[in-house]
């Protein structure tokens, strides 16, 4: 067993005014299967490039054994070629004979690998990647999102797959994976970086204990520091009215006061004031405390959104609907009998390439939110109501560019508000004056997400809405959604989210 130490690791992207890390020190443990958790932006996929040696950096890094990072960066021309003419290039040590035994583990054939690799679905492209990574020996493994994309049962595979695996690094936003798959955690607060044994739910069981007892002695504090204000004020203003009294006197109201007993008043009002920047300096003391014990509290701040009703009940219907695209001998989906209701949020489920997205794509080309595509062919009835309101979060942000201020110029939204939710989303100030293009994968989609929300629509269309998105903001979305109960049609592959979110499946 070895070591990965982190010491004062400071680093930062160039023309950046925050550090993604500063003075960080931690260590883990080779043979440990660690999940690696936080916000959004705040350097989860760095931290795997910095172990790598991407980047340069301040502070030291000792990592013992070799490292890989997955997913590997394909080129265009190994994308047209089959996986068994590029995998030694991927992985040096790696045997053909070696990656058919982690395919056989992963339920595939080993046939994937003489198909060209375009061809192949993002299920079977991730599966044989993770063979290629496992085929190997002696090095600590860096696990960026391997299930982003995949349908359930791709995502089952995988997670059955790792949790057999150890000496590896895995960064996830699936709960039931990071359960499944992990004995400690590493998790990037948001000022501190800790380590744990456990899974994600044992971590997060341990962090909402601590979080409550920083709340009750946060509220300590806070009484305490209502209580030395008040003493200050009242001693101050004992001082100010004994300042008062120093100059002047009336001989017949005080008739045992005399010009020498300003030198006593003065000492006087001299120490009430001592007392009182003392006390000021208490206080300073409790507030820097109080600060201290809730720096590290992942407090979600709760979104609003602005739903429309509509005066039909039933907002979408299909019947004996099948959906085409031209040029191709078989339809993406036939005879689809489905009703969508208003107060309902129905997820689409079912395996990659079942046609959850060109249903979408049927809906809002139906309702006039999209162009209408030429390719798609729409038979059967599919209808949706006059008048509907649509706000649309597509599969893909990674096209999103340009500055806030362009971006809700375009989409007609009020940019002090975008920002808001952005803040509540936990974009940084320093991130909303960047070009979009800059942001993580994960804030691109919370772009998205910011507009969909502030978009008074009668019914929201999410296409796969948290590929990326942190846990934390996931939680925090299941909760708007179970507020404000829009009526909402969408695909999402986090089971954990369908099962608190959703009121019913439509399976395809």
């Amino acid at each position: 067993m070895s070591q990965i130490r982190a010491d004062r690791l400071t680093f930062a992207y160039d023309g950046s005014t925050e550090p993604v890390f500063e003075d960080a020190s931690f260590s883990v443990d080779t043979d440990w299967k660690l999940g690696l958790i936080g916000r959004n932006g705040k350097g989860k996929t760095t931290f795997l490039r910095l172990l790598t040696g991407a980047y340069p950096y301040q502070g030291t890094i000792t990592c013992s054994v070799p490292v890989t990072y997955f997913p590997y960066q394909l080129s265009e021309a190994q994308m047209q070629r089959p996986a068994a003419e590029f995998a030694a290039a991927l992985r040096p040590d790696c045997e053909i004979w070696r990656v058919i035994c982690e395919l056989t583990d992963l339920q595939e054939n080993a046939d994937l690998l003489e198909r060209p690799f375009v061809t192949l679905s993002h299920g079977q492209r991730t599966k044989i990647l993770l063979a290629i990574l496992f085929s190997g020996d002696n090095d600590f493994l860096l696990i960026d999102e391997p299930t982003n994309h995949l349908d359930a049962p791709a995502r089952a595979c995988v997670r059955q797959y790792l949790a057999g695996k150890q000496g590896f690094i895995l960064v996830s936003h699936d709960r039931d994976l990071l359960d499944a798959c992990t004995d400690h955690m590493l998790v990037l607060n948001r000022r501190t970086i800790t380590v744990q044994s456990g899974n994600f739910s044992c971590w997060q069981e341990n962090q909402q204990r601590r979080d409550q007892f920083a709340e009750a002695e946060n509220e300590k504090h806070r009484r305490q520091i209502k209580k030395l204000r008040q003493a200050a004020k009242r001693t101050a203003d004992w001082a100010a009215q004994s300042e008062r009294t120093k100059i002047g006197f009336d001989p017949v109201k005080e008739h045992d006061r005399c010009i020498s007993t300003r030198a006593f008043i003065g000492a006087k009002t001299k120490k009430m004031q001592s007392r009182v920047r003392h006390t000021e300096r208490r206080i300073e003391r409790e507030i820097e405390a109080q600060e201290n014990l809730l720096q590290d509290i992942e407090q979600t701040a709760a979104l609003r959104m602005s739903p429309l009703t509509h005066h039909r009940e039933t907002l979408v219907h299909l019947y004996g609907c099948t959906l085409q695209y031209a040029g191709t001998a078989a339809p993406v989906c036939t005879e689809l009998n489905f009703s969508l209701r208003q107060g309902e949020r129905i997820a689409l489920h079912g395996s990659n390439g079942c046609g959850k997205s060109t249903l979408m794509r049927a809906i809002l080309q139906t309702a006039g939110t999209v162009p209408a595509d030429a390719a798609l062919q729409i038979s059967g009835i599919c209808e949706t109501a006059s008048g509907l309101v649509i706000s649309y979060v597509p599969q893909d942000a990674s096209y999103l560019h340009g500055s806030i201020a362009d971006f809700c110029s375009a989409r007609k939204l009020d940019r002090s508000l975008f920002c808001t939710v952005l803040r509540q989303l936990d974009l940084s100030r320093a991130q909303l004056t960047k070009d979009i293009s800059e942001y993580s994968a994960g804030q691109k989609k919370k772009v998205l997400l910011a507009a969909s929300l502030l978009t008074p629509a009668h019914l929201y269309i999410w296409d796969e809405p948290l590929n990326f998105i942190d846990i934390f903001s996931r939680m925090q979305i299941e909760t708007l959604l179970n507020e404000y109960r829009p009526t909402m049609l969408f695909a999402e592959h986090d089971i954990r989210f369908r099962e608190n979110a959703a009121t019913g499946e439509f399976l395809l």
